[in-house]
């Protein structure tokens, strides 16, 4: 009796990940038949071997781009065509040149604000995913003060009908922190109150998270990226150093400080923005003060994508004697007298009553 015989198919189906950048030998035959499986495991195992004893050997693949490179440069019209990319450039990054609210300082920007929102709902629905067992319901009372403490701080950043747009959520959770995305959704982890101590902490906290979105700081860091990681792969193939150094490179030398310059920036605007909604511009100092008595351990400065919170105190201590005049411009100083003594009333006879 003849035993049947299996026909094996003479091709295996092209795999997304075949087609997505080039890979080494090994990996691109795994995507052709299978003519000599042993050939096929002979190759996985050099490449791992070479790679175990020269770890340039795994960046092979960049030589053709090297030797165009390199061919490219040794033309005559090489600096001509250099200089041609750099106007061409240079044009671009002027023409979107865009001047920040409030602050007046220009900077690049290639999202319009609609891609922003749409970004942003992304992240709305995977961080609603992730804290949906942790939602405290709308009438909790630390969510009716951070949605009165919104409510009071929003005609005063300038978004234009954007109040009936705004979404609030305070997460139960103890984490000193609260952040909003773009298109007006506001996430407050409940163990940021505590630190707060009041509406004008908090005042404080949200008018700084709020001016990420008045200056869309959220667009300016995509385009910054979209333009900076493409020059540090090419530069990194150009030259042959190691792309993980490139990316290094750029992070701590540019994406980083434009990440401190922003958190700088809404500082001074969320400052602004609660003193015109008649908070206590000097509550920003205290919390902040306590702030750094928490976070002893930070890292260090230029390591960060925050500044450092007794730099923090600093500026917003130098910012000051503006707030202040803007307070007394809104006309809040002459009522600010009058609310405290009747917080202070209310506070008395309310403990009063409580005691009997």
């Amino acid at each position: 009796m003849l035993a049947t015989r299996l026909i094996r198919p003479a091709f295996r189906p092209t795999t997304a990940r075949c087609l997505l950048r080039p890979r080494p030998d090994y990996v691109a035959q795994r995507c052709q038949p299978l003519a000599r499986p042993g050939l096929q495991l002979a190759h996985i195992r050099n490449y791992r071997y070479q790679s175990y004893r020269n770890p340039g050997y795994r960046y092979q693949r960049f030589q053709q781009t090297r030797s165009i490179f390199k061919a490219w440069a040794a033309q005559p019209s090489f600096y001509y065509q250099i200089g041609g990319l750099g106007t061409v450039a240079g044009g671009f990054y002027v023409y979107n040149l865009e001047e920040v609210p409030v602050s007046r300082r220009h900077r690049f920007n290639i999202v319009s604000p609609a891609q922003e929102v749409q970004q942003g709902e992304q992240l709305y629905q995977q961080t609603l995913q992730q804290y949906s067992t942790s939602l405290l319901p709308p009438y909790h009372p630390k969510h009716r003060m951070v949605q009165r403490v919104l409510n009071r701080l929003i005609p005063s950043s300038g978004l234009p009908d954007e109040l009936n747009n705004w979404t609030v959520h305070v997460i139960d959770e103890n984490v000193q922190n609260a952040f909003v995305i773009p298109g007006g959704k506001v996430f407050v982890f409940s163990g940021i109150l505590d630190v707060c101590q009041g509406e004008d902490g908090l005042a404080a906290v949200l008018g700084h998270e709020i001016a990420h979105n008045v200056a869309h700081h959220a667009a300016e860091r995509m385009s910054s990226a979209s333009v900076l990681l493409p020059i540090a792969w090419l530069a990194s193939i150009s030259l042959g150093i190691d792309l993980g150094i490139g990316n290094l490179i750029v992070d701590l030398g540019f994406l980083r400080p434009g990440s401190r310059r922003q958190e700088s920036e809404a500082d001074y605007i969320g400052l602004m923005m609660m003193a015109q909604s008649c908070f206590n511009p000097e509550a920003a100092i205290d919390f902040w003060a306590r702030m750094e008595k928490i976070e002893k351990f930070a890292p260090p400065q230029f390591l960060s994508t925050h500044p450092s919170n007794h730099g923090r105190l600093e500026k917003i201590q130098a910012w000051l004697p503006e707030a202040e005049r803007k307070r007394e411009e809104t006309g809040c100083g002459s009522i600010a007298g009058y609310a405290n003594d009747f917080r202070q009333t209310f506070a008395k006879d309310a403990y009063g009553m409580f005691s009997r």
